[in-house]
């Protein structure tokens, strides 16, 4: 059963038996592993995610979702990250 709490979708895990909740208790586990992986495998991430923040929060656009699509579907992207990340690469 799906409980709905301002527009986010909650599991409710309490339907699950024990072995089902540990189940999903060692996905949880391994997904953040595979996560975190995964972002230290590509700091390019952390500089995307970061300038797009800057961006959010100097221009404040009124629709946030259309600001995102023209942010990370600008055909110039690469050329403005890449020197941010061999700016980063110092602090790796």
């Amino acid at each position: 059963m799906m409980a709905e709490t301002g527009g986010v979708t909650k599991l409710d895990v309490s339907v699950l038996n024990a072995e089902q909740q540990e189940k999903l208790r060692q996905f949880k586990i391994k997904t953040r592993i595979d996560n975190e992986r995964y972002l230290r495998s590509h700091p390019e991430v952390d500089v995307l995610i970061g300038d797009f923040l800057r961006d959010v929060l100097h221009k404040q656009p009124a629709d946030i979702r259309e600001f995102a699509a023209d942010h990370f579907s600008n055909p110039n992207l690469e050329e403005t990250i890449l020197p941010k990340m061999e700016g980063n690469s110092d602090t790796n």
